[in-house]
């Protein structure tokens, strides 16, 4: 029995829930699994499934075994790809994903300079305001903004960002700087309806204040929103990376700083660091790497004269 071939097989009807959904991932057939699995079990001597007309599901002892599998397989990856780096560029196939805007401003930029500097690794880039599910749709890597529901990924937070409140220096001219989000419900605020809906959340002394708001522009995106705030129709509130470039060039002005909520983490996110190719590895690196530049370069808040 080629041990290291059973050990793939195995983690991969772990993996797929069904050992005919693993055939096909394996081009192989659904009786050659059967008979790899049998063989395995019975080197063993232990079941590693209980198996029922309708369902596949590991026992105590698979559970156990899957973990020193990877483990395995990890091991004999990691030194067939240190030797393949060693030898040449990492080359294959990435599917990233990020947020819609954060990803054109900053992730697709970086990923441009990735493929650059390694041009045998073909990167696929996917922009959605939505959870991707990773696993389900083959993605490799991701950047989230938030705290990290998934507990079968891992995150590694390269920094915090803030939520925001802006107006542009002419408008805060003509109708003042509020000192209390309270007066938001007086002022013309754009809104966008993806996060914020008809209120703002705020934080005061550690207790959170929802502000109704409302105004007479509405937008289902933030760059849009963004640029109307900037051209003096009212106070937005955004995510500090939605308004940097504007606040940088001093055509918004952020208000009321002190009663922001919680700054929300920035991570980069993947299935399982076991059993992950070079490539992948490398690329990670390098997005902290240029998300920390980007932290790094973040503006200081530009404050009306």
């Amino acid at each position: 029995m080629d041990k290291l071939r059973a050990m793939q097989v195995f983690i991969h009807i772990a993996d797929e829930g069904s050992l005919t959904a693993a055939a096909r991932v394996m081009a192989s057939s659904l009786p050659a699994m059967v008979r790899t699995l049998a063989a395995l079990e019975a080197h063993l001597g232990v079941r590693l499934f209980n198996r029922t007309t309708r369902r596949i599901a590991l026992t105590d002892e698979g559970r156990r075994y899957l973990d020193h599998c990877r483990t395995v397989l990890a091991s004999v990856q990691d030194a067939e790809e240190s030797l393949n780096t060693q030898a040449g560029e990492p080359r294959g196939q990435l599917v990233i994903t990020a947020p819609v805007l954060f990803g054109q401003m900053y992730v697709a930029p970086a990923v441009t300079r990735f493929v650059q500097r390694y041009p045998e690794v073909h990167c696929r880039v996917l922009l959605h305001d939505r959870v991707v599910n990773m696993l389900d749709e083959g993605v490799d890597v991701g950047v989230r903004i938030g705290a990290l529901e998934d507990s079968s990924l891992v995150a590694q937070t390269v920094f915090s960002i803030r939520r925001i409140v802006v107006a542009s220096p002419d408008y805060l001219r003509k109708h003042g700087v509020p000192s209390h989000p309270r007066e938001l419900q007086a002022a013309n605020c754009v809104r966008f309806t993806a996060p914020s809906g008809p209120w703002w959340t705020f934080h005061d002394k550690g207790k959170t204040f929802n502000v109704p708001v409302t105004g007479n522009l509405e937008f289902n995106n933030a760059a849009p929103a963004v640029d109307a705030c900037a051209a003096g129709m009212g106070f937005g509130m955004f995510i500090s990376y939605q308004a940097a470039p504007l606040v940088q060039q001093k055509k918004l002005v952020v208000v009321l700083e002190d009663f922001e909520p919680p700054k929300r983490p920035v991570s980069v996110v993947y299935p399982h660091a076991r059993l992950m190719p070079a490539r992948t590895r490398i690329f990670i690196e390098w997005m902290k790497n240029e998300l920390l530049q980007l932290n790094h370069a973040a503006p200081a808040p530009h404050r009306v004269p």
